[in-house]
């Protein structure tokens, strides 16, 4: 049996200290896969091909290229700008109004149930904001007056 002070300079145990990376400054932002990027450059040259490829195999019935390689060339839109007027909301009380004209925007079809669900969150945190404001505001009056 090896005695403990021969073993110890074999033992690795952690190569850095607890909570000291090797790298302290990190992967640089943006930085991308070496591999990502030869693949890009690759499918970018030969897009033209690719998707009359992809037209080709699926006017023979097979939609999944066509899928597959459109979806790499052109991505589908995750959102897209809503243009729609939205009442000013200057008080707690008037988002009710403004949720009530998203509704009927949604009722006459000028926006999507989604779309309409992405504005009431936005609506919903915009009067926590002001509600929020407003109560602190409330708050340093009462404080005001108390210590007069």
């Amino acid at each position: 049996m090896p005695e403990a002070d021969k073993t110890v300079e074999k033992q690795r145990g952690r190569p850095f200290q607890k909570g000291q990376s090797g790298n302290p400054s990190g992967r640089p932002k943006g930085a991308r896969n070496a591999t990502t990027l030869a693949l890009e450059v690759l499918l970018d040259g030969q897009a033209t091909a690719l998707t009359q490829k992809a037209i080709d195999l699926a006017l023979g019935g097979d939609m999944t290229a066509l899928r597959l390689c459109l979806d790499r060339i052109l991505p589908p839109r995750k959102d897209r700008p809503v243009t729609f007027t939205l009442p000013e909301i200057k008080s707690a009380q008037d988002a009710a109004a403004v949720v009530s004209a998203v509704l009927a925007a949604v009722a006459s079809g000028e926006l999507t149930p989604s779309d309409a669900a992405e504005i009431g969150k936005l609506i919903d945190s915009y009067v926590k904001a002001f509600e929020t404001a407003e109560l602190s505001e409330r708050l340093e009056r009462l404080e005001r007056m108390t210590s007069q």
